[in-house]
């Protein structure tokens, strides 16, 4: 046994020499090739300064020789131990090693997408995807998802969920310990296929349980409605910003001009935020010219969103937030404040000021990285912070699952009114 040990040994230190001498000798062709390049364009290059930057970028990498030896030290034990061998892939394997690297930052926004990831992200940002029809966001104080919205006519409603619910397992998983991503990937799936959820509701002394059929389903991101017509108060929500949110503002917000609109109550609660571009756009209605928000990454470096006022709506408008009310929700619901082209009503919104973008990899896997924070028109950094409303009314709960009541909207609707000309 002990002369197998040392054999093991012996063949590790030649492989771990090997390993190291391929190294050395790429690093040595790459240093070559780099020198050569730099001779041939005219600025030269000190070697020893050239090698001491690779050698501190080596030295602050995860991934060297000690950290993939491990890695082989703790798939062979899951080989040789773990209970259930078969119901582990490779692809498995590899996708944990990938989301635990992104798990490091600490940050619940950067996280890696499988293939299969990507194709589901694709699909809800085009309109259209494969699930049970709700919008959900991270609950500000439990940290579990909460749903914060039920399209009409899809399995969510038809199954009886509601608005504010709390998902504390999808399929007798606890969700507690995973990121958004994951636990929308969980409730979405084929088409035909159930998903089962255990539900906290407000006011229910014990969980619910649904059995929810998924199914194709078309995600309306704006809705709209007259109030009341004879005063021309118009009301229209955005559920998130996505690629298609712009076309379908622009069709609802005619459609209610065409009713006579002369206020606005544009609802953003619940809305988790989206696409930059889109709310870019929107915010072109709300605002007059110059600057909608900024961003700043970690080098300092400023990225400026502006509109030119020219699509400007010049009618009473209050705005809607909740504390489900995130990111590029925030940058619109803080311009307008920054503006005085609104009021803000309802409660204090996430707080989630900073901005991820998706980068894609060559397999058709994505990261998503967080890479600067954004400030609104007037430089507030609401991150961890959110929006204050201008006049702060939590959401009379108890009687809007009574009776459908909104206290929220009722107040928003008599701003409005109070200054319709």
């Amino acid at each position: 046994m002990e002369d197998q040990h040392q054999e093991n040994n012996r063949i590790g230190g030649r492989k771990r020499a090997f390993a190291a001498g391929i190294a050395c000798g790429i690093a040595g062709l790459f240093l070559i090739e780099s020198l050569a390049l730099s001779w041939a364009s005219g600025s030269r290059v000190n070697p020893v300064t050239y090698w001491r930057e690779r050698r501190a970028a080596a030295e602050n990498s995860a991934i060297n020789e000690a950290s993939l030896s491990k890695l082989e030290q703790l798939e062979k034990s899951i080989d040789q131990y773990y209970y259930e061998p078969e119901e582990i892939t490779k692809e498995q394997k590899e996708d944990g090693i990938y989301k635990g690297l992104l798990a490091s930052l600490d940050d619940p926004y950067s996280v890696y997408y499988t293939a299969d990831e990507v194709k589901e992200l694709n699909e809800s940002l085009s309109g259209q995807y494969y699930g049970i029809g709700a919008y959900l966001s991270a609950d500000p104080v439990t940290k579990y998802p909460r749903i914060t919205g039920v399209i009409k006519g899809t399995p969510a409603e038809e199954a009886g969920l509601a608005d504010r619910d709390i998902i504390y397992k999808v399929d007798d998983e606890d969700v507690g310990g995973l990121s958004l991503d994951e636990v929308v990937s969980r409730v979405r799936g084929e088409e035909g296929t159930s998903v089962h959820l255990t539900i906290v509701r407000e006011d229910e002394p014990d969980y619910l349980e649904f059995d929810v059929k998924r199914a194709k389903v078309d995600s309306p991101t704006v809705d709209g409605r007259m109030l009341d017509k004879d005063k021309g108060i118009a009301y229209l929500s955005i559920a998130e910003f996505d690629d298609v949110t712009t076309q379908q503002f622009e069709e609802k917000l005619k459609e209610l001009q065409k009713d006579g609109m002369k206020g606005l109550v544009l609802d953003l609660r619940g809305n988790p935020g989206g696409n930059v571009d889109t709310v870019t756009a929107i915010a072109g209605y709300f605002l007059p010219k110059g600057l909608v928000f900024y961003m700043e990454d970690r080098d300092g470096k400023r990225t400026e969103y502006e509109t030119d006022g020219t699509k400007q709506l010049d009618i009473p408008l209050a705005v809607l937030v909740n504390g489900s009310s995130a990111s590029a929700s925030e940058i619109l619901s803080g311009g307008i404040q920054d503006a005085g082209t609104g009021t803000i009503i309802g409660e204090q919104t996430f707080g989630k000021g900073v901005v991820q973008t998706v980068f894609s990899l060559t397999d058709g896997t994505a990261v998503k990285l967080t890479i600067a924070d954004y400030y609104t028109r007037n430089g507030h950094n609401i991150n961890k912070k959110g929006v204050t409303p201008d006049i702060d009314l939590p959401l009379d709960t108890e009687s809007y699952r009574k009776d459908g009541s909104d206290n929220q909207l009722e107040k928003a609707q008599e701003v409005v009114e109070k200054v319709v000309k």
